[in-house]
């Protein structure tokens, strides 16, 4: 998983996977998903004003091991 801000743009993109996107779309008006050819989830984009949605100063990320 990668994660990129774009400061210029205040927008962020969530990479979820290598495989390729196919298709995006529109959740709202600030928010798109790219799928791939097999319709699964592989990326996701916050695009203007990210920052009123996300904490950009830093990033938790847990893994919980069942």
């Amino acid at each position: 998983m990668k994660i990129t801000h774009f400061p210029e743009t205040d927008s962020v993109y969530i990479d979820l996977s290598d495989r390729p996107s196919t298709e995006t779309r529109e959740v709202n008006t600030d928010l798109n998903i790219d799928l791939d050819a097999e319709g699964k989830l592989v990326g996701i984009d916050i695009h203007g004003n990210a920052s009123q949605y996300v904490d950009l100063s830093s990033f938790l990320i847990e893994t919980v091991e069942t």
